[in-house]
Order: structure tokens, then C-alpha cells, then sequence
């Protein structure tokens, strides 16, 4: 079964753009690695929570949207080999500032336990 890192992050309204090139500049990178697919999801209807919701949880602020996103991979070592190649990688410098405030980015990796297709 593939592996997945998962990522929520709040971003700029303004900076919509700025982010989804720098989402092209990441699959570059990402797809040499060894991924196999990569999503980004912009908000288009997140609800507020009454105990947690998207925008608690990172924090978000006037003006933010959500951003949704996953990668996939075959498994986790290539996961955890592209992640530290890519670290590595002198292209990273391309990338300048991010257009999010990654301290308040959610993220982890998920091992698959279901999945459908149609």
C-alpha cells in the first residue's frame, strides 16, 4: 500500500498564486524522489468547528485560507529517503520564502489502511 504525507496549512488569500507555484517547485523535486502523486487543496467550504476545525488547529488568521494537501508514495522509506535528499538538494534555495507561515503548518505521515477507487 502507498504512503502518504498529509499537510494543512493556513495561507494568505492574496498569496494564493505564490503558493501554487511553489507547490510546482515541490512536485519537481518530489516526483524525482519517487513520488507518485501530489494534491493541493484550496478552501472552498471549511466550517468552523465548535471544539476544532481546520482554522484552530493552524491558527488561522483574517484573510487566510486552508490549504488541504497530500503526497504519495510507493512506501515510507522512499518517503523518508526523498525527504532527506530533498533537504540536500541545492534547488531548495529556489523556493526563497515560503508563502505560509510553516509554524503553524500540520503535517505527518500516514501508513494506508483503506483504499477505494472508482
Amino acid at each position: 500500500m502507498t504512503y502518504v504525507n498529509g499537510f494543512v496549512l493556513a495561507v494568505p488569500e492574496g498569496s494564493k498564486q505564490a503558493y501554487i507555484d511553489t507547490a510546482e517547485k515541490f512536485w519537481t523535486l518530489a516526483k524525482e524522489f519517487g513520488a507518485l502523486s501530489q494534491i493541493e487543496c484550496w478552501e472552498a467550504d471549511v466550517k468552523d468547528g465548535h471544539t476544532t476545525d481546520f482554522r484552530m488547529a493552524t491558527k488561522a488568521q483574517d484573510g487566510e485560507k486552508i490549504v488541504f494537501s497530500w503526497v504519495t508514495w510507493p512506501d515510507r522509506e522512499t518517503a523518508k529517503a526523498a525527504e532527506k535528499r530533498m533537504m540536500e538538494d541545492p534547488r531548495m534555495e529556489d523556493f526563497g520564502a515560503m508563502p505560509f507561515d510553516g509554524k503553524r503548518m500540520i503535517y505527518g505521515g500516514f501508513e494506508t489502511v483503506v483504499y477505494k477507487r472508482a
